[in-house]
């Protein structure tokens, strides 16, 4: 095939709007008692994100491995790129840090903050997100319910 041919062909899809949509998929591990982590997950999807779920009994290795220190943890790491996601973290800002691609290891939302995804049923509290970098410092990444 020659390249005006394929140059051609690239330009035209260009023109009419149509992209291939980017797959957005990450992997959830979770303990195999926690039904919080299970609405979080479903936040997730109904985000539009692929969300592979692994059971396990102990996620402190899954948090060392990403370089997220045990102070951030929250009862799920997921794991998208090369990024931990700690915690009830929103979709909104998973996809925030997809996007602007900070030097960072994760983002946490520590504990299990009320009013967070996964976490609707057990009322409404302010909270933040916190960008972890390398050194396991943390900086507020977005604020949620009026925080």
């Amino acid at each position: 095939m020659n390249r005006r041919l394929l140059l051609g062909g690239a330009i035209a899809l260009a023109s009419t709007g149509t992209a291939v949509a980017q797959v957005r998929r990450m992997t959830a591990y979770k303990t195999p008692w926690c039904g919080c982590c299970d609405g979080w997950v479903t936040h997730m999807r109904g985000a539009g994100w692929t969300v592979d779920v692994v059971e396990r009994e102990d996620l402190s290795p899954i948090r060392a491995r990403y370089g997220v220190p045990d102070r951030y943890a929250g009862c799920h790491t997921a794991v998208v790129g090369a990024y931990a996601i700690e915690g009830h973290v929103p979709a909104a800002d998973v996809d925030r840090l997809l996007r602007e691609r900070p030097t960072a290891v994760a983002l946490a939302a520590p504990g299990m903050p009320a009013g967070s995804p996964g976490m609707e049923a057990a009322g409404r509290q302010p909270y933040v997100t916190l960008l972890i970098n390398r050194a396991g410092e943390a900086t507020v990444f977005g604020r949620h319910n009026g925080a």
